[in-house]
């Protein structure tokens, strides 16, 4: 069965509010907070500084990784990590292709998983995440299925699914209810969309949701190679890239279940519920782009697809002034949703650039990582800046007051930090 009843399509919501009129007027819940409920939709229109009424920044309390020491604590590459209800940490090392558990005071627990293809063995697995019962699901797509542990028992369960890719680089979603989601391309010879595998709790597959879409999709630029090859047959290449900072599609899958998707060129959120959907949107304006940050990323672009079309030139809308609103959609372990803002543009040295590598620049344009956050129900309580090292490419976890994420210092040494949430510097 695949259905997609648990999708707010962007489309479908807009024509649906345009036909309805209000059930309600708008009502005030906040200092400048407005409330407006259209048919099965409540908006939540935060027009304010939010709840705190400033930044808050993260303050380190935990750090689980070292360049030296035993064994347990260094870490070849960390690929994904979870944190349950006790504070214990799951970290997976992809190098190693293991689970490292640590207490809630960072010491070692155990190991669970190791290389190899039987039952609690890993083939190119890649991403983690917790039921709410404990137990620690792992996508295993070299394997072709999920793997599950029961820590501190031994216990593996072996979840098969069709895997339609051996890589995704995307999140494992659980949900408050013992769902596993996981994102395949699977489901037919001739079917190369993504679609969306829902396991029930004892591991049965229980639903194949689509992917969320809109009509809108980004623009795109074409190269395209054509040979002949060494026996004389026809040959064709193609890349195909986004244009800078276009807007896109972002979704997540939110614990209550359901799906949390925005399209960047608005500052506008929905997240499906039981009953309905809940619309949050908040007052800013667009980050621009610099002039020098275009032509770096028109440089960047072009060198890129000069390597598949060497006389390649610019075959598609110009970049954008403005960024998109935001990036990333993220949900925490307490339902609040964290927003990854685009941000103001800063030039720094490239440490790898290669003047032999005719793609390597020695300039590159980075940006500051900032999120928003909102409670559950759509408020919006202010901005989180992470500190430097901090890094948004494995995924973050956060709940309450806290925010676990990944560091690497100028050594190159990544760790796990539990950080804390510190309003106006107190």
């Amino acid at each position: 069965m695949r259905t997609n009843l648990l999708l707010p399509l962007a489309g479908t919501t807009m024509v649906a509010l345009a036909a309805c009129e209000p059930d309600a007027s708008p009502s005030v819940a906040g200092p400048e907070t407005v409330i407006e409920t259209i048919g099965d939709t409540t908006i939540v229109r935060n027009l304010s500084a939010g709840v705190w009424n400033g930044e808050a920044t993260l303050v380190p309390e935990l750090s689980v990784g070292e360049l030296d020491g035993p064994e347990e604590y260094l870490f070849g590459w960390i690929f994904s990590f979870a944190v349950d209800d006790d504070l214990n940490l799951y970290v997976f090392d992809g190098q190693a292709q293991e689970v490292r558990v640590f207490d809630s005071l960072g010491t070692y627990v155990e190991t669970l998983g190791r290389p190899g293809e039987g039952p609690g063995e890993f083939n190119r697995a890649e991403v983690i995440a917790l039921l709410p019962d404990g137990r620690l699901v792992v996508r295993d797509p070299g394997n072709q299925r999920l793997e599950v542990f029961v820590p501190g028992t031994g216990k593996t369960e072996q979840w098969g699914y069709e895997v339609g890719g051996l890589h995704t680089g995307l999140p494992l979603y659980t949900d408050v209810h013992g769902r596993t989601f996981v994102r395949t391309s699977a489901l037919g010879r001739d079917d190369i969309d993504m679609h969306i595998i829902v396991f029930g709790p004892d591991g049965t597959q229980i639903d194949t949701l689509l992917e969320p879409s809109v009509t809108y999709q980004p623009p795109t630029l074409l190269a395209e190679r054509f040979g002949v090859s060494s026996s004389g047959q026809p040959t064709h290449g193609a890349t195909i890239a986004f244009v800078p900072f276009s807007p896109a599609l972002v979704w997540t899958v939110h614990p209550n279940g359901h799906f949390l998707t925005g399209l960047s060129s608005e500052y506008r959120i929905d997240l499906a519920r039981d009953d309905g959907v809940l619309r949050i949107e908040r007052a800013a304006g667009p980050v621009p782009v610099h002039d020098e940050e275009r032509a770096y990323e028109r440089e960047r672009v072009v060198r890129g697809m000069r390597e598949m079309d060497p006389d390649w030139t610019w075959d598609g809308p110009p970049i954008p002034e403005h960024k998109p609103f935001f990036y990333e959609l993220l949900a925490g372990r307490d339902g609040r949703i964290w927003v990854r803002l685009a941000t103001e543009g800063r030039p720094v040295e490239n440490e790898y650039y290669d003047p032999e590598d005719p793609g390597s620049m020695p300039m590159v344009w980075e940006e500051s990582v900032r999120y928003d956050v909102f409670e559950p129900d759509g408020t919006y309580l202010g901005a989180v800046v992470p500190p430097d090292e901090f890094s948004p490419y494995v995924n973050p976890v956060f709940d309450g007051d806290y925010v676990w994420g990944v560091t690497r210092d100028e050594l190159g040494v990544q760790r796990v930090v539990r950080f804390r949430i510190v309003v106006g510097g107190g």
